[in-house]
Protein backbone atom coordinates (compact mmCIF):
# COMPACT_ATOMS: atom_id res chain seq x y z
CA UNK A 1 0.00 0.00 0.00
CA UNK A 2 1.36 3.41 -0.98
CA UNK A 3 0.95 6.17 1.57
CA UNK A 4 0.45 9.68 0.22
CA UNK A 5 1.80 12.59 2.32
CA UNK A 6 0.34 16.05 2.27
CA UNK A 7 2.89 18.87 1.73
CA UNK A 8 3.36 19.61 5.46
CA UNK A 9 3.79 15.95 6.24
CA UNK A 10 6.28 15.59 3.39
CA UNK A 11 8.36 18.39 4.93
CA UNK A 12 8.26 16.76 8.35
CA UNK A 13 9.25 13.40 6.93
CA UNK A 14 12.13 14.94 5.00
CA UNK A 15 13.36 16.71 8.13
CA UNK A 16 13.30 13.44 10.06
CA UNK A 17 15.18 11.66 7.30
CA UNK A 18 17.83 14.41 7.12
CA UNK A 19 18.22 14.44 10.89
CA UNK A 20 18.60 10.69 10.95
CA UNK A 21 21.16 10.87 8.16
CA UNK A 22 23.11 13.49 10.10
CA UNK A 23 23.22 11.25 13.14
CA UNK A 24 24.24 8.32 10.99
CA UNK A 25 27.12 10.29 9.51
CA UNK A 26 28.52 11.11 12.97
CA UNK A 27 29.13 7.43 13.52
CA UNK A 28 32.24 7.82 15.67
CA UNK A 29 32.52 9.75 18.91
CA UNK A 30 35.96 10.58 20.29
CA UNK A 31 36.67 11.70 23.84
CA UNK A 32 39.61 14.07 24.04
CA UNK A 33 41.37 15.44 27.13
CA UNK A 34 43.13 18.83 27.18
CA UNK A 35 44.36 21.33 29.74
CA UNK A 36 43.18 24.84 30.60
CA UNK A 37 46.61 26.34 31.21
CA UNK A 38 49.13 28.14 28.98
CA UNK A 39 49.68 27.50 25.25
CA UNK A 40 46.44 27.18 23.24
CA UNK A 41 43.33 28.56 24.90
CA UNK A 42 40.17 26.53 25.41
CA UNK A 43 38.40 28.65 22.81
CA UNK A 44 41.15 28.00 20.28
CA UNK A 45 41.03 24.25 20.83
CA UNK A 46 37.26 24.31 20.42
CA UNK A 47 37.64 26.28 17.18
CA UNK A 48 40.24 23.83 15.84
CA UNK A 49 37.98 20.92 16.74
CA UNK A 50 34.95 22.48 15.07
CA UNK A 51 36.96 22.93 11.88
CA UNK A 52 38.07 19.28 12.06
CA UNK A 53 34.49 18.09 12.51
CA UNK A 54 33.33 20.15 9.53
CA UNK A 55 35.94 18.37 7.41
CA UNK A 56 35.09 15.01 9.01
CA UNK A 57 31.29 14.98 9.52
CA UNK A 58 31.42 11.33 10.46
CA UNK A 59 33.40 12.10 13.64
CA UNK A 60 32.16 13.87 16.77
CA UNK A 61 34.76 15.00 19.34
CA UNK A 62 33.79 15.49 22.97
CA UNK A 63 36.25 17.83 24.65
CA UNK A 64 37.19 17.83 28.32
CA UNK A 65 39.42 20.49 29.87
CA UNK A 66 41.17 20.20 33.22
CA UNK A 67 43.92 22.21 34.95
CA UNK A 68 47.42 20.99 34.08
CA UNK A 69 47.82 19.72 37.65
CA UNK A 70 44.93 17.25 37.10
CA UNK A 71 45.94 16.09 33.62
CA UNK A 72 48.29 13.24 34.58
CA UNK A 73 45.97 11.65 37.11
CA UNK A 74 43.00 11.88 34.72
CA UNK A 75 44.93 9.93 32.09
CA UNK A 76 46.06 7.28 34.57
CA UNK A 77 42.62 6.93 36.17
CA UNK A 78 40.98 6.31 32.79
CA UNK A 79 43.30 3.38 32.07
CA UNK A 80 40.66 0.71 32.58
CA UNK A 81 37.64 2.68 31.41
CA UNK A 82 37.53 1.09 27.97
CA UNK A 83 35.06 2.74 25.61
CA UNK A 84 34.09 5.17 28.36
CA UNK A 85 37.66 6.47 28.65
CA UNK A 86 39.62 8.83 26.43
CA UNK A 87 40.62 8.36 22.83
CA UNK A 88 43.00 11.33 22.58
CA UNK A 89 45.00 12.80 25.47
CA UNK A 90 47.42 15.67 25.89
CA UNK A 91 50.57 14.55 27.71
CA UNK A 92 53.66 16.28 29.05
CA UNK A 93 57.25 15.63 28.03
CA UNK A 94 57.92 14.18 31.50
CA UNK A 95 55.42 11.31 31.28
CA UNK A 96 56.49 9.03 28.37
CA UNK A 97 58.72 6.88 30.59
CA UNK A 98 55.83 6.14 32.95
CA UNK A 99 53.22 5.82 30.21
CA UNK A 100 55.47 3.42 28.26
CA UNK A 101 56.09 1.31 31.37
CA UNK A 102 52.38 0.95 32.11
CA UNK A 103 51.34 0.80 28.44
CA UNK A 104 48.93 3.74 28.64
CA UNK A 105 49.38 5.04 25.10
CA UNK A 106 49.49 3.37 21.71
CA UNK A 107 52.78 3.23 19.82
CA UNK A 108 52.24 5.30 16.67
CA UNK A 109 55.73 4.86 15.21
CA UNK A 110 54.35 3.25 12.05
CA UNK A 111 51.93 6.14 11.53
CA UNK A 112 54.67 8.80 11.21
CA UNK A 113 56.75 8.56 8.02
CA UNK A 114 60.46 9.37 8.36
CA UNK A 115 60.17 12.32 5.98
CA UNK A 116 57.48 13.84 8.22
CA UNK A 117 59.47 13.52 11.47
CA UNK A 118 62.46 15.06 9.67
CA UNK A 119 60.41 18.25 9.19
CA UNK A 120 59.87 18.59 12.95
CA UNK A 121 62.29 20.05 15.49
CA UNK A 122 64.27 17.20 17.14
CA UNK A 123 63.45 18.59 20.58
CA UNK A 124 59.76 18.33 19.77
CA UNK A 125 60.02 14.72 18.59
CA UNK A 126 62.03 13.84 21.70
CA UNK A 127 58.97 14.87 23.70
CA UNK A 128 56.94 11.89 22.46
CA UNK A 129 59.61 9.19 22.10
CA UNK A 130 60.85 6.82 24.79
CA UNK A 131 63.12 3.84 24.17
CA UNK A 132 62.15 3.50 20.53
CA UNK A 133 58.41 3.91 21.04
CA UNK A 134 56.66 6.96 19.62
CA UNK A 135 53.69 7.66 21.87
CA UNK A 136 52.09 10.46 19.88
CA UNK A 137 52.69 13.58 17.83
CA UNK A 138 54.32 16.62 19.40
CA UNK A 139 51.86 19.50 19.57
CA UNK A 140 53.08 22.18 21.95
CA UNK A 141 56.74 23.12 21.42
CA UNK A 142 57.60 25.34 24.34
CA UNK A 143 60.17 26.62 26.77
CA UNK A 144 60.36 29.48 29.25
CA UNK A 145 61.69 32.90 28.30
CA UNK A 146 62.75 35.97 30.26
CA UNK A 147 60.25 38.79 29.74
CA UNK A 148 61.13 42.37 30.58
CA UNK A 149 59.35 45.71 30.73
CA UNK A 150 61.12 48.07 28.32
CA UNK A 151 59.72 51.22 29.92
CA UNK A 152 60.85 50.23 33.41
CA UNK A 153 64.38 49.46 32.26
CA UNK A 154 64.55 52.77 30.41
CA UNK A 155 63.24 54.67 33.44
CA UNK A 156 65.93 53.00 35.55
CA UNK A 157 68.61 54.11 33.10
CA UNK A 158 69.40 50.54 32.05
CA UNK A 159 70.49 50.65 28.42
CA UNK A 160 71.82 47.11 27.88
CA UNK A 161 69.90 43.89 28.36
CA UNK A 162 71.25 41.55 31.06
CA UNK A 163 73.48 38.76 29.74
CA UNK A 164 73.62 36.73 32.95
CA UNK A 165 71.38 36.02 35.92
CA UNK A 166 73.75 38.09 38.06
CA UNK A 167 73.09 41.05 35.77
CA UNK A 168 69.34 40.43 36.03
CA UNK A 169 69.67 40.67 39.82
CA UNK A 170 71.81 43.81 39.52
CA UNK A 171 69.23 45.45 37.27
CA UNK A 172 66.45 44.41 39.65
CA UNK A 173 68.27 46.11 42.52
CA UNK A 174 68.51 49.37 40.57
CA UNK A 175 64.82 49.22 39.64
CA UNK A 176 63.86 48.57 43.27
CA UNK A 177 66.15 51.29 44.65
CA UNK A 178 64.57 53.83 42.30
CA UNK A 179 61.08 52.78 43.45
CA UNK A 180 59.98 51.97 39.92
CA UNK A 181 58.29 48.79 41.12
CA UNK A 182 58.31 47.22 44.59
CA UNK A 183 59.19 43.69 43.44
CA UNK A 184 61.04 43.66 40.09
CA UNK A 185 60.90 39.86 39.64
CA UNK A 186 57.95 37.48 39.45
CA UNK A 187 58.00 33.69 39.02
CA UNK A 188 55.67 30.67 39.16
CA UNK A 189 56.96 29.02 42.35
CA UNK A 190 53.80 27.47 43.71
CA UNK A 191 54.32 23.90 44.92
CA UNK A 192 53.50 22.51 41.50
CA UNK A 193 55.23 21.44 38.29
CA UNK A 194 55.60 25.11 37.36
CA UNK A 195 58.18 25.44 40.15
CA UNK A 196 60.21 22.54 38.75
CA UNK A 197 60.15 24.18 35.30
CA UNK A 198 61.52 27.48 36.63
CA UNK A 199 64.17 25.61 38.62
CA UNK A 200 65.15 23.52 35.58
CA UNK A 201 65.53 26.68 33.51
CA UNK A 202 68.01 28.05 36.05
CA UNK A 203 69.90 24.76 36.34
CA UNK A 204 70.22 24.70 32.56
CA UNK A 205 71.57 28.25 32.49
CA UNK A 206 74.18 27.36 35.07
CA UNK A 207 75.35 24.51 32.85
CA UNK A 208 73.87 21.69 34.90
CA UNK A 209 71.97 18.48 34.27
CA UNK A 210 70.12 16.14 36.62
CA UNK A 211 72.32 13.11 36.00
CA UNK A 212 75.89 12.24 36.94
CA UNK A 213 77.34 8.91 35.84
CA UNK A 214 73.88 7.76 34.85
CA UNK A 215 72.34 8.47 38.27
CA UNK A 216 70.08 11.30 39.39
CA UNK A 217 71.95 13.99 41.31
CA UNK A 218 70.42 17.22 42.59
CA UNK A 219 73.41 18.30 44.71
CA UNK A 220 75.60 19.43 41.82
CA UNK A 221 77.07 22.94 41.88
CA UNK A 222 74.63 24.09 39.18
CA UNK A 223 71.59 22.75 41.07
CA UNK A 224 72.65 24.43 44.31
CA UNK A 225 73.57 27.65 42.54
CA UNK A 226 70.11 27.82 40.97
CA UNK A 227 68.34 27.31 44.29
CA UNK A 228 70.55 29.82 46.11
CA UNK A 229 69.72 32.46 43.51
CA UNK A 230 66.01 31.79 43.99
CA UNK A 231 66.26 32.16 47.77
CA UNK A 232 68.53 35.22 47.74
CA UNK A 233 66.18 37.03 45.33
CA UNK A 234 63.42 36.57 47.91
CA UNK A 235 65.63 37.59 50.83
CA UNK A 236 66.62 40.83 49.07
CA UNK A 237 63.05 41.70 48.21
CA UNK A 238 63.76 41.48 44.49
CA UNK A 239 61.28 38.65 43.90
CA UNK A 240 57.62 39.14 44.73
CA UNK A 241 57.03 36.85 47.75
CA UNK A 242 53.65 35.91 46.26
CA UNK A 243 55.64 34.02 43.63
CA UNK A 244 55.71 31.14 46.11
CA UNK A 245 51.97 30.77 45.47
CA UNK A 246 51.89 31.70 41.78
CA UNK A 247 51.30 29.58 38.70
CA UNK A 248 51.98 30.80 35.16
CA UNK A 249 48.71 32.69 34.76
CA UNK A 250 49.39 34.59 38.00
CA UNK A 251 52.79 35.59 36.61
CA UNK A 252 51.22 36.78 33.36
CA UNK A 253 48.62 38.85 35.17
CA UNK A 254 51.18 40.44 37.51
CA UNK A 255 53.51 41.34 34.64
CA UNK A 256 50.64 42.57 32.44
CA UNK A 257 49.41 44.73 35.31
CA UNK A 258 52.78 46.49 35.51
CA UNK A 259 53.74 44.88 38.81
CA UNK A 260 57.08 43.42 37.65
CA UNK A 261 60.04 44.38 35.49
CA UNK A 262 61.09 40.78 34.79
CA UNK A 263 59.14 37.53 34.53
CA UNK A 264 59.86 33.95 33.49
CA UNK A 265 57.07 32.37 31.49
CA UNK A 266 56.04 30.32 28.47
CA UNK A 267 55.53 31.47 24.88
CA UNK A 268 51.83 32.21 25.22
CA UNK A 269 52.45 35.25 27.45
CA UNK A 270 54.16 37.25 24.72
CA UNK A 271 51.12 38.12 22.63
CA UNK A 272 48.73 38.25 25.58
CA UNK A 273 50.95 40.73 27.45
CA UNK A 274 51.16 42.79 24.26
CA UNK A 275 47.38 42.88 23.88
CA UNK A 276 46.06 46.27 25.07
CA UNK A 277 42.67 44.71 25.82
CA UNK A 278 44.13 42.59 28.60
CA UNK A 279 47.44 44.23 29.47
CA UNK A 280 48.52 47.59 30.86
CA UNK A 281 52.04 47.16 29.45
CA UNK A 282 51.17 46.39 25.82
CA UNK A 283 53.89 47.70 23.54
CA UNK A 284 56.49 47.63 26.32
CA UNK A 285 56.99 43.84 26.44
CA UNK A 286 60.46 42.54 25.64
CA UNK A 287 61.48 38.90 25.41
CA UNK A 288 64.82 37.12 25.40
CA UNK A 289 66.21 33.66 26.12
CA UNK A 290 66.61 32.99 29.83
CA UNK A 291 70.27 33.82 30.57
CA UNK A 292 72.94 31.72 32.24
CA UNK A 293 75.93 32.29 34.51
CA UNK A 294 78.16 33.78 31.79
CA UNK A 295 77.61 35.97 28.72
CA UNK A 296 76.56 33.86 25.76
CA UNK A 297 75.09 31.07 27.88
CA UNK A 298 71.33 30.58 28.01
CA UNK A 299 68.99 28.29 29.90
CA UNK A 300 65.83 26.52 28.76
CA UNK A 301 63.49 23.78 29.95
CA UNK A 302 61.69 21.36 27.68
CA UNK A 303 58.08 22.25 28.33
CA UNK A 304 56.74 20.59 25.21
CA UNK A 305 53.65 18.37 25.09
CA UNK A 306 52.19 15.79 22.72
CA UNK A 307 48.86 14.33 21.67
CA UNK A 308 48.55 10.56 21.99
CA UNK A 309 46.01 7.79 21.49
CA UNK A 310 44.93 6.10 24.71
CA UNK A 311 45.70 2.38 24.74
CA UNK A 312 42.05 1.52 25.37
CA UNK A 313 40.69 3.63 22.50
CA UNK A 314 38.33 1.70 20.25
CA UNK A 315 38.72 4.26 17.46
CA UNK A 316 42.48 4.61 16.92
CA UNK A 317 42.24 5.50 13.23
CA UNK A 318 39.78 8.33 13.77
CA UNK A 319 41.76 9.46 16.83
CA UNK A 320 44.89 9.62 14.68
CA UNK A 321 43.06 11.65 12.00
CA UNK A 322 42.11 14.15 14.71
CA UNK A 323 45.68 14.28 16.05
CA UNK A 324 47.06 14.69 12.54
CA UNK A 325 44.75 17.63 11.97
CA UNK A 326 45.48 19.34 15.30
CA UNK A 327 49.25 19.02 14.81
CA UNK A 328 49.27 19.85 11.10
CA UNK A 329 51.40 22.72 9.88
CA UNK A 330 48.51 24.84 8.50
CA UNK A 331 46.62 24.66 11.79
CA UNK A 332 49.73 25.35 13.88
CA UNK A 333 50.67 28.29 11.68
CA UNK A 334 47.16 29.71 12.06
CA UNK A 335 47.42 29.65 15.87
CA UNK A 336 51.12 30.49 16.16
CA UNK A 337 50.58 33.51 18.40
CA UNK A 338 49.91 31.26 21.41
CA UNK A 339 52.22 28.32 20.73
CA UNK A 340 54.99 28.20 18.15
CA UNK A 341 54.76 25.43 15.54
CA UNK A 342 56.68 22.17 15.78
CA UNK A 343 57.51 22.48 12.06
CA UNK A 344 60.94 23.87 11.14
CA UNK A 345 59.85 25.64 7.96
CA UNK A 346 57.09 27.54 9.77
CA UNK A 347 59.67 29.91 11.19
CA UNK A 348 60.34 31.29 7.71
CA UNK A 349 56.63 31.93 7.17
CA UNK A 350 55.91 35.68 7.12
CA UNK A 351 52.47 35.17 8.67
CA UNK A 352 53.98 33.25 11.60
CA UNK A 353 56.67 35.89 12.12
CA UNK A 354 54.34 38.88 11.90
CA UNK A 355 54.29 40.96 15.10
CA UNK A 356 56.32 38.37 16.98
CA UNK A 357 59.75 38.70 15.41
CA UNK A 358 61.36 39.11 18.84
CA UNK A 359 59.72 35.91 20.05
CA UNK A 360 60.88 33.99 16.98
CA UNK A 361 64.44 35.28 17.51
CA UNK A 362 64.43 34.13 21.14
CA UNK A 363 62.91 30.77 20.22
CA UNK A 364 65.56 30.20 17.56
CA UNK A 365 68.13 30.09 20.36
CA UNK A 366 66.22 28.58 23.26
CA UNK A 367 64.56 25.67 21.46
CA UNK A 368 67.97 24.22 20.65
CA UNK A 369 69.24 23.98 24.24
CA UNK A 370 66.20 22.75 26.19
CA UNK A 371 67.05 20.69 29.27
CA UNK A 372 64.69 17.79 29.93
CA UNK A 373 63.45 17.12 33.40
CA UNK A 374 64.42 13.65 34.71
CA UNK A 375 63.15 10.83 32.51
CA UNK A 376 61.89 8.20 34.93
CA UNK A 377 58.73 6.14 35.26
CA UNK A 378 58.47 7.48 38.83
CA UNK A 379 58.65 11.09 37.73
CA UNK A 380 55.46 12.15 39.49
CA UNK A 381 56.76 10.95 42.86
CA UNK A 382 60.18 12.50 42.23
CA UNK A 383 58.66 15.79 41.16
CA UNK A 384 56.44 15.96 44.26
CA UNK A 385 59.50 15.47 46.47
CA UNK A 386 61.47 18.08 44.54
CA UNK A 387 58.61 20.58 44.75
CA UNK A 388 58.31 20.06 48.49
CA UNK A 389 62.03 20.49 49.11
CA UNK A 390 62.31 23.55 46.89
CA UNK A 391 59.43 25.10 48.79
CA UNK A 392 61.12 24.31 52.10
CA UNK A 393 64.07 26.41 50.98
CA UNK A 394 61.94 29.23 49.60
CA UNK A 395 60.03 29.61 52.87
CA UNK A 396 63.23 29.44 54.91
CA UNK A 397 62.67 26.05 56.53
CA UNK A 398 65.68 24.27 55.00
CA UNK A 399 69.06 25.06 53.50
CA UNK A 400 69.64 24.38 49.78
CA UNK A 401 72.19 21.70 50.66
CA UNK A 402 69.89 19.84 53.07
CA UNK A 403 66.91 20.08 50.72
CA UNK A 404 68.76 18.70 47.72
CA UNK A 405 70.30 15.89 49.79
CA UNK A 406 66.75 14.90 50.73
CA UNK A 407 65.80 14.84 47.04
CA UNK A 408 68.87 12.71 46.26
CA UNK A 409 67.86 10.18 48.92
CA UNK A 410 64.36 9.98 47.49
CA UNK A 411 65.71 9.64 43.95
CA UNK A 412 67.93 6.75 44.99
CA UNK A 413 64.83 4.76 45.96
CA UNK A 414 63.09 5.20 42.61
CA UNK A 415 62.34 2.09 40.59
Amino acid sequence: MRIRFSAPLKSCALAVLLTSAGHAMAATTLNALFMTQAAYSENDIRAMTTAFQQAHPDVQVNLEFVPYEALHDKIVAARGAGAKGYDVVLFDAIWPAEFAKFDLLQDVSSRIPADVSAQIFPGAMHTVVFKGKTLGMPWILDTKYLYYNKAMLEKAGITALPETWQQVMDDARVIKQKNIVKYPLVWSWSQAEALVCDYTTLVSGFGGTFYQNGKLNFSTPASLQALKLMKSSLDEGLTNPASREYLEEDVRKAFSNGDAAFALNWTYMYNMANDAKQSKVAGQVGIMPAPGDAPGKIGAVNGSMGLGIAKSSEHPDQAWEYIRYMTSQPVQNQYATLSLPIWKSSYQDAAVQKNQEALIAAADKSLNVMLSRPETADYSRLSNTLQQQLQQVLVGSATPEAAMQAVDKSAARLR
